[in-house]
């Protein structure tokens, strides 16, 4: 029996793009052990996941579970988050190791000077890449998400409005210029005919309000309100899902749901788009950008502001269009 430690430290929706790896590898080695190493702040994502046979968590530091790691003797440790602090701990347990490409020359080469030199595949291809020695192949069933049934919400939780379905809107995104102004938000709101329910963290809440006061009784506010698991369950039973690229879109990918998903100064070529949702081409649901401008992508992660001052890959987002795809 061979014993394999899994490493992906954050984000959300970082570690649900490295479901299928476990998935793979647990199906594809059935005799195998597989553990996995990540934040004790998204615990609760895997907490729930049947191919993952121990969870461990650090707060900040490696050296926090180094001792424990080596007492498991693992046989190979599959490094999916490919920085400093996974060098640390593969130095510290000397065990053979693959790591994850993270492209970041090319993604550089992208952003900088708007050379193409990204590969045609999508993260969890290259995630999947790293167990390829170990025999394991991508079995193409796409993402996981295992909501605990404490964590599951009735629809009877919700207004009487919302208990018969609703759209599910994520309005947040860790950074600004990943996320459409408020007044287009609210436009989208108020075009459609459906039951909105409005997604997202606490740091979302204020935006919720300003949406609620503007559209009315049809949008109902779930920011700040649920955890991420509970989250989770709400987006699953929704009809479909408007989101920007966040967490939530790669949980609502795992699902199966219908995306439209909204891109701002991030490109879906990163390699990031929906995954096998199977909807849409190649699975990636609906995607929404303003292709053409030549200053995207202007960072692979994002900006508190648009860095040009014009923010044109969001406010010449078509606003009409995820309307009709919504509808």
């Amino acid at each position: 029996m061979s014993k394999i430690l899994v490493v992906r430290f954050s984000s959300i929706g970082d570690i649900v793009l490295t479901t299928p790896v476990v998935r793979c590898l647990k199906e594809q080695l059935p005799d195998s052990k597989v553990h996995y190493l990540t934040k004790t702040a998204f615990a609760s994502i895997l907490e729930g996941n049947p191919h993952i046979d121990k969870l461990y968590t650090i707060q900040k530091d490696v050296s926090e579970q180094l001792k424990a790691l080596k007492a498991e003797n693992y046989d190979h440790i599959v490094d999916l988050h490919h920085n400093l602090r996974t060098a640390i701990l593969k130095s510290g347990l000397k065990k053979p190791t693959t790591s994850f490409n993270k492209i970041n020359f090319q993604k550089w080469l992208k952003v900088k000077f708007k050379m193409d030199r990204l590969p045609p595949t999508h993260i969890v291809e290259r995630y999947l890449e790293t167990v390829k020695t170990l025999g394991v192949k991508n079995d193409h069933k796409g993402l996981d998400y295992f909501v605990p049934s404490q964590d599951e919400v009735g629809l009877s939780e919700l207004p009487l409005s919302h208990q018969n379905g609703y759209v599910g809107f994520v309005i947040g995104a860790k950074q600004n210029t990943k996320k459409m102004p408020l007044e287009k938000i609210i436009s989208i709101c108020k075009k459609l005919s459906k039951p909105i329910l409005l997604l997202g963290g606490k740091e979302d809440m204020a935006n919720a309000e300003e949406i609620l006061k503007a559209v009315g009784p049809n949008a109902y506010s779930a920011c700040g309100k649920f955890n991420i698991n509970q989250s989770a369950s709400l987006v699953r039973q929704a009809d479909k899902i408007i989101t920007h690229d966040t967490g939530l879109m790669h949980i609502a990918a795992a699902f199966g749901k219908e995306i439209i998903s909204i891109w701002g100064n991030t490109i879906p070529a990163f390699g990031m788009y929906p995954y096998l949702t199977g909807h849409g081409d190649k699975g990636a649901g609906k995607i929404m950008e303003v292709e053409g401008l030549n200053c995207r992508p202007c960072s692979k992660l994002g900006f508190d502001k648009c860095p040009k001052g014009h923010f044109k890959c969001m406010l010449n987002i078509d606003i009409q269009a995820i309307v009709d795809a919504a509808k």
